[in-house]
């Protein structure tokens, strides 16, 4: 078992950066990956990228491609997104989730964070 507990969200301008954290407790934290969704309002929840247990491999939607950077730092039990040149399209609650396998399907994450708000204004 893993729980996970979100921070970093907020407000900033168009074009700003962000980095979020997802802290980890419980065993074996290098064997689970770690996705990251979001949902905005009045929209399906929707895939932004996942890291492998070894942070060797990772995946992103076309969306944010270039701009988001997921990483993993399994001695402090941590997972991040960076978050640059943000846009207001951008803004939703973004939850960080945790599996055995690498999958983009939200359906198949056992474990979530909170959510955090993140909100680009123009």
């Amino acid at each position: 078992q893993v729980q996970l507990v979100e921070s970093g969200g907020g407000l900033v301008q168009a074009g700003g950066s962000l980095r979020l954290s997802c802290a980890a407790s419980g065993r074996a934290f290098s064997n689970y990956a770690i996705g990251w969704f979001r949902q905005a309002p009045r929209k399906e929840q929707e895939f932004v990228g996942v890291i492998s247990g070894s942070g060797r491999t990772t995946y992103y939607a076309d969306s944010v491609k270039g701009r988001f950077t997921i990483s993993r730092d399994n001695a402090k039990n941590t997972g991040y997104l960076q978050m640059n040149s943000l846009k207001p399209e951008d803004t939703a609650v973004y939850y960080c989730a945790a599996n055995t396998i690498v999958t983009r399907n939200v359906r198949d994450y056992d474990y979530w964070g909170q959510g955090t708000q993140v909100t680009v204004s123009s």
